[in-house]
């Protein structure tokens, strides 16, 4: 398990009412993570993600860019402590 990342992700610009996170979710799910997804109020969207660091760093490139109707405009990484025990993927 010293290959397991945690990250929370702070994703910015046109993504809420456009299908972000349920994206997100089928690409967490693709790429066996665990974590959340949930809206702010802010307009941006919070992401936890945790797996392999090599998965939470391809969600974290698909991020930058997200499906195709948002318009990602900014994206902000930082490292969290690790979640035992969480299941699956789920959006908030």
């Amino acid at each position: 398990m010293d290959d397991v990342r945690s990250v929370r992700v702070l994703v910015s610009g046109l993504v809420q009412g456009v299908g972000f996170r349920w994206c997100t979710l089928r690409q967490a799910d693709a790429l066996g993570l665990t974590g959340w997804v949930r809206n702010l109020p802010s307009g941006d969207v919070e992401v936890f993600a945790q797996g392999s660091a090599d998965a939470v760093g391809e969600l974290v490139a698909w991020l930058r860019e997200g499906p195709g109707f948002s318009r990602v405009t900014g994206v902000r990484v930082r490292e969290a402590p690790r979640r035992p025990g969480l299941g699956g993927f789920t959006v908030r």
